[in-house]
């Protein structure tokens, strides 16, 4: 492979234990409308693999083996500097959140938000969701305790309000079914 280009493979093995982070962050992708769908179902493939204890995202070989051209991942971490410069007055560690101890529940966690992404067809409705996945993947690379708290707490709220309007279609679904008897 020419120096002028890296795999995958070798960025999420050389990022190590925070690789989940950076893939989770991927969620802003599913704020824009019509990507949420896909966002969410490539999601879930981090998530299921952090219930499942893996120290590190695995790709398919053909995904990992591929070649891109450093200029690009050069081009991306340029801009990315400034905001992550400023991120990091406001995320930093508290609280110590033990990676591998939160690692299945921030998995379980992004696993039920990606699904909201997936199955609940409300337009719009995929920007919470997505954003509270990015709050919760920013917590985890930093080891902000405080940061995953919220996000937690955030995803609670979110997933409870997703369970309650998905009931009240059923029962609404329920009542037209009987209105029509």
């Amino acid at each position: 492979m020419p120096a002028d280009h890296f795999t995958l493979g070798w960025l999420m093995h050389s990022l190590d234990k925070r690789s989940f982070g950076i893939i989770m962050l991927l969620a802003l992708v599913a704020i824009v409308p019509g990507l949420s769908i896909v966002a969410g179902l490539l999601l879930m493939i981090p998530a299921f693999q952090m219930i499942a204890g893996k120290p590190a995202p695995v790709f398919p070989r053909r995904i990992a083996a591929r070649s891109l051209p450093t200029r690009r991942l050069a081009a991306v971490v340029q801009r990315s500097v400034p905001v992550l410069r400023y991120l990091e007055k406001i995320i930093h560690p508290r609280w110590h959140a033990h990676i591998e101890a939160t690692k299945p529940l921030v998995g379980a966690v992004g696993v039920l938000l990606s699904a909201t992404l997936v199955f609940v067809p409300i337009p719009l409705s995929n920007t919470v969701p997505a954003l509270v996945i990015a709050l919760i993947s920013l917590a985890y690379l930093e080891e902000d305790g405080v940061l995953l708290s919220i996000g937690l707490l955030a995803a609670a709220i979110v997933l409870t309000v997703a369970a309650l309007a998905v009931w009240e279609m059923l029962v609404g679904a329920k009542w037209m079914i009987d209105l029509g008897h």
